[in-house]
């Protein structure tokens, strides 16, 4: 089976007005609620969780990003720390279960209707 993975940028800005909450960059806040809902998960072990460093969208608040060989990359920004794991492991499941990688926007969670900061195509062949 085609290995998923969901990174998420540990060091993004809290919100667009403040970088840290409780001392920890959002990013960090992010990362904390999608590992604590991660080993429950029913897709857990189709999926690493992989914390990056920087995702470059540094004017965004949370960053993350899902890819898999052969499916187009998804890249999210402006994403609440504090309210978006349940929609990001949604998104991951619809994004799993299409074979292309696309998740129209009408299907995506709610909170996950803006914010796509890009859709890379995937490598040929």
């Amino acid at each position: 089976m085609t290995q998923h993975v969901l990174f998420v940028c540990k060091t993004c800005a809290f919100s667009k007005d403040d970088r840290h909450y409780l001392e920890q960059p959002g990013g960090a806040h992010l990362l904390n609620q999608l590992s604590a809902a991660y080993e429950d998960w029913p897709l857990h072990a189709e999926f690493v969780l992989q914390a990056v460093e920087c995702l470059s969208a540094c004017n965004r608040s949370c960053a993350i990003v899902l890819a898999a060989p052969h499916k187009t990359t998804l890249m999210f920004g402006d994403l609440p720390p504090l309210e978006s794991a349940a929609a990001i492991l949604e998104l991951s499941e619809q994004y799993f279960a299409s074979t292309d990688g696309v998740v129209p926007w009408k299907e995506r969670p709610e909170i996950l209707k803006k914010g796509i900061l890009a859709r890379i195509p995937p490598l040929p062949g």
